[in-house]
Parts: structure tokens; sequence; C-alpha cells
């Protein structure tokens, strides 16, 4: 076990470094301390890794939308009625795609 002391601020750096990389604090401060130990570079950003990340929130987010979306067809088909909600979703459903496309467009710089 290892343990150390941070100022408020160094811990703030900490902290925003450990969640650039998506890490929980104890494992971002045991690659960190062993990259130094073994003299490699830290622990940086991986593009994939943040795709990932991304697509998965997109992914949950297109499935809500989906739900909500088929619920305001449903009562349109049972009704007759637009029941006020349909075009906001289809609107949230559509940026939800642009962003997945901006993200698959990310994925495809990356792996170039």
């Amino acid at each position: 076990m290892v343990k150390f002391v941070l100022t408020a601020e160094e811990y703030a750096d900490f902290r925003r470094a450990a969640q650039r990389l998506g890490l929980a604090h104890g494992a971002y401060a045991a690659e960190a301390a062993l990259a130094a130990a073994r003299m490699v570079n830290p622990p940086t950003p991986d593009p994939l890794r943040e795709a990932l990340i991304e697509l998965m929130h997109a992914s949950g987010q297109v499935r809500r939308i989906g739900v909500n979306l088929n619920q305001a067809v449903a009562v349109l088909n049972a009704t007759g009625a637009d029941p006020g909600n349909l075009l906001p979703y289809a609107a949230a459903c559509l940026r939800a795609v642009q962003r997945l496309d901006g993200i698959a467009e990310a994925v495809r710089k990356a792996i170039r």
C-alpha cells in the first residue's frame, strides 16, 4: 500500500487527469507511479477508449429516445392525434444519430 498527500490544487489536477483517462483515482495513481518508476511515458488519453465511452453514452441515449418515440407513435396510432411529443422525440433522435455520426468519424480518423 502506498499513501501520499496532495494540496487541494494538486488533488484537483490529479482528479482531472484521472477523469480524462476514465480511470478511478487509485488506478490512475498506480499507473502514473509505475510509469515514473519504469521511466516510461505516463498514461495518456486513448482516443479509442474515449470514443468507446462516447458510443456507450450515445447508445443509452438512443435507447431511451427510442422508447419515448415508440410510445408517442403508439398514441398516434391508437388515437389518430399527435400526442404533442412526437416531433420533439423525433428531433432528439436525429440529434443522437448526428452525434453517433460524429463519433464514428472520430474513430475512423483515430484508426487510420
